[in-house]
């Protein structure tokens, strides 16, 4: 996999996204209070916005999600469902971290 650095883990706080441009694609970062690493795709399906770096994190019965801050469907960090219309799905990147850098690759 060719993977890309985003950032270093400092900067990518808990519980909030960072957006990035990996390849040509939007993709969302997220650091989640557990200190796990997510990586879904930037645009929101619903509205076309590149706006779902700036959702809100939370769960929903153990699972992690985001909520998009636009009409507020709330996504699988793991899988990219929407779990309010399985139709919809954001795509989902491999992340990880390496020594202090947060990396994306395309899958």
């Amino acid at each position: 996999m060719n993977w890309q650095q985003i950032c270093e883990i400092e900067l990518l706080l808990p519980e909030y996204g960072l957006p990035a441009l990996v390849g040509d694609h939007p993709v969302a970062v997220f650091r989640t209070h557990d200190d796990q690493l997510f990586a879904v795709g930037n645009v929101d399906p619903f509205c076309g916005a590149g706006v779902m770096s700036r959702g809100i994190v939370g769960d929903r019965g153990g699972e992690p999600t985001v909520a998009s801050p636009m009409l507020k469907q709330v996504f699988s960090l793991r899988t990219g469902e929407c779990l309010d219309d399985p139709d919809a799905r954001l795509p989902v990147f491999p992340v990880r971290r390496r020594e202090a850098f947060v990396e994306v690759a395309l899958p």
